[in-house]
């Protein structure tokens, strides 16, 4: 249909570069799929309602700050032993969620995308050749670990 589509999985919905990279190619919908338990096996207080949070704040800002539709589809019920957040949820260019899972089963949603939604955000706040500023960014290609600042 024309549409330019980008897809991630997992844990690279977590990575602002993963949108980014996307966006910077003009990507009007994002497609991912992730397998997320519902218990942080490294941190088991923190509770499913606090990694649905991490996990809806993630896709929404990937989709706002590259206006494009963001369509994450999420594992549900039970695999090897481990219980699944699920969570499918479809995003507009704007941030928000259009359909959400409403359980943590396997269930179905649907949302028009229109793609051409995506236009307005690529023309004004999230226009990259007017707005990027690369020569500010050399720490984000050339740097991994945290290195504090010189005192």
């Amino acid at each position: 249909m024309g549409g330019i589509v980008g897809m991630c999985i997992c844990n690279d919905r977590r990575w602002p570069e993963t949108y980014r990279v996307m966006g910077l190619q003009g990507v009007e919908l994002v497609v991912l799929g992730y397998n997320t338990p519902s218990t942080n096996s490294q941190r088991p207080e923190e509770g499913p309602q606090k990694r649905q949070f991490h996990n809806r704040l993630t896709v929404q800002a990937g989709a706002y700050q590259n206006s494009t539709w963001s369509v994450a589809v999420a594992k549900g019920g039970t695999e090897d032993g481990h219980h699944m957040i699920a969570g499918s949820m479809i995003v507009n260019p704007d941030g928000e969620i259009v359909s959400e899972a409403k359980t943590e089963d396997d269930e179905l949603i649907f949302a028009d995308c229109d793609l051409d939604a995506t236009i307005f955000g690529k023309q004004t706040i999230f226009d990259f050749a007017r707005h990027r500023r690369i020569e500010h960014y050399g720490r984000i290609t050339s740097q991994t670990g945290i290195i504090p600042p010189v005192q």
